[in-house]
């Protein structure tokens, strides 16, 4: 479709206007920052992560979790909802990993007692700092009663997740959110915003095979993430093995 003016761009998506007011169209570039699951630059992992993040938000709006979802357009772009994105970024852990490991040396793979839910300011400048409820509360970046609204909005999405993950072999150790505000009338409320991808995730394979005496090894990172995933996940066709130039039905 015609490109329309320029919103934002991100290190892996950028926002254009939308066909109409309160919207934005939502295009996933291959490029991203690196991360555990992936390296900074994947040809064709866009596409793949428009498809899963369609898959997991439209499974959201269907269990009544208000997300800024409103459909796919075409391989790489969606539609979405504009929304007042709060400058935090929602960290839900529910296996110890990564810099929780070494902040606080609980080893790697560890199941925490519940889940938790962290908060870092976004600020690239910054990279990303911890932050408690008081600093938000205090910087105004949200009051009391909206990270309520945002931990029982965390905590639903990791059911969802975890339990979509689990059916497929595959252990949802941490995740990453953004959330928005929307208005409808007079009446503010909180939605998840931004994707849910393998770059928001760390997403370790159940299915190892057996080692020689018969046991099975602890849940591993998964390889070809971005393929494996969407192919468990059905939203790839299952003779498509390989990433480098995914073939998707549009």
């Amino acid at each position: 479709m015609a490109r329309r003016k320029k919103v934002y761009e991100g290190k892996a998506k950028i926002l254009y206007e939308g066909p109409e007011p309160g919207t934005l169209i939502q295009y996933f570039k291959d490029d991203s920052a690196p991360t555990v699951a992936a390296p900074a630059m994947r040809e064709g992992k866009g596409v793949l992560n428009n498809r899963l993040s369609e898959f997991f938000m439209a499974g959201l709006n269907q269990i009544g979790v208000p997300t800024h979802f409103i459909r796919r357009i075409n391989m790489r772009e969606q539609l979405v909802r504009m929304a007042e994105i709060i400058p935090l970024e929602i960290v839900v852990r529910n296996f110890s990993a990564g810099p929780m490991t070494a902040r606080l040396g609980i080893p790697e793979g560890t199941q925490l007692p519940r889940p938790i839910v962290e908060y870092y300011f976004k600020d690239d400048k910054l990279q990303l700092p911890l932050v408690a409820e008081e600093h938000i509360v205090a910087f105004n970046w949200a009051n009391q009663q909206d990270l309520d609204d945002i931990v029982a909005l965390s905590l639903r999405v990791n059911d969802f997740l975890s339990g979509v993950m689990m059916g497929v072999g595959i252990r949802l150790a941490d995740f990453r959110i953004e959330v928005g505000r929307i208005w409808e009338g007079d009446f503010m409320r909180l939605i998840v915003a931004d994707e849910i991808s393998p770059d928001s995730c760390r997403l370790w394979d159940m299915r190892q095979p057996e080692r020689p005496d018969g046991t099975i090894p602890d849940p591993q990172p998964m390889a070809d993430v971005y393929t494996e995933l969407a192919r468990r996940l059905g939203v790839l066709p299952s003779n498509v093995t390989h990433a480098v130039k995914p073939t998707l039905i549009n």
